[in-house]
């Protein structure tokens, strides 16, 4: 082992808050390999596994299943670059939050400033925003367009199962990644940047409960932003020019991500 530093599974499992049995889950999974391991069977881990293990918390903390998690940390093979690409990630996801929180402050100033006052119209609340825009009404659109794929998919049954409240908190956040969305491109920012996609991962990640879409389908709803009346009129609501900024984010999204 040279001079290297090692720690073992236990030492790991303290520094980090994984546990034991989880670092030995993505030993077994191959998400996680140990530096080497002991003639006792105890895993020890170096500097190159503490490094790609702070990657996985992090792609973690941005909801990312362990499969995709396992494709992101694979695809970089320098530290740095992985890093900045996630940094990237997070501050979108902050983006996000910080929409949402603003959201959130409106609606309670409105709702303070309407006590004991009588025919207060309706609040800005994120749901009235996007009404009529979820993933159930992506789900409809492509059962109308592909409805081969759909039946093989038997995606109708989980969308007869979603409450209306599970609706309502999709449509809320599809809002705020179309508020964090308007703002990146009023910044700017190219509709391939990470920071871009990274709001991607979550429109895609709501949708896969309804239906996956491969590469090329995840680009012709795309378009359908643009080509589609409503959905249109919900994006330029939020911004003029979102809904074809939407459509080459999500064509980019595929090209990166889906293909």
């Amino acid at each position: 082992m040279g001079e290297s530093m090692a720690w073992s599974i236990a030492q790991v499992a303290r520094m980090s808050g994984v546990t034991s049995r989880t670092l030995r889950h993505y030993d077994e999974i191959g998400l996680l390999r140990p530096a080497w391991v002991g003639a006792n069977g105890y895993r020890h881990y170096e500097e190159d596994q503490l490094l790609r293990l702070q990657q996985i918390l992090v792609l973690r903390e941005l909801g990312l299943g362990l499969t995709e998690i396992a494709q992101i940390v694979d695809r970089h093979t320098d530290p740095a670059a992985a890093l900045r690409e996630h940094h990237q990630r997070l501050l979108a996801e902050r983006d996000r939050l910080d929409a949402v929180a603003r959201l959130v402050a409106r609606t309670i100033t409105e709702l303070e400033q309407s006590e004991g006052k009588s025919g207060m119209s309706r609040i800005s609340r994120p749901e009235n925003l996007f009404e009529g825009f979820d993933a159930a009404r992506y789900g409809a659109q492509a059962r109308e367009r592909w409805p081969e794929h759909w039946e093989r998919s038997g995606q109708q049954q989980l969308l007869d199962t979603v409450s209306p409240e599970e609706l309502g908190r999709m449509q809320q956040e599809a809002t705020a990644a179309m508020i964090g969305l308007a703002e990146l491109m009023a910044a700017g920012t190219p509709a391939g940047d990470p920071a871009v996609l990274a709001v991607l991962d979550g429109h895609y990640r709501e949708l896969t409960r309804f239906w996956t879409p491969s590469a090329a389908e995840y680009t012709r709803l795309g378009r359908m932003q643009v080509e589609d009346e409503q959905f249109r009129a919900n994006y330029e609501q939020v911004a003029e020019g979102l809904a074809a900024y939407m459509r080459d984010a999500m064509a980019a999204y595929a090209r990166a991500r889906l293909s």
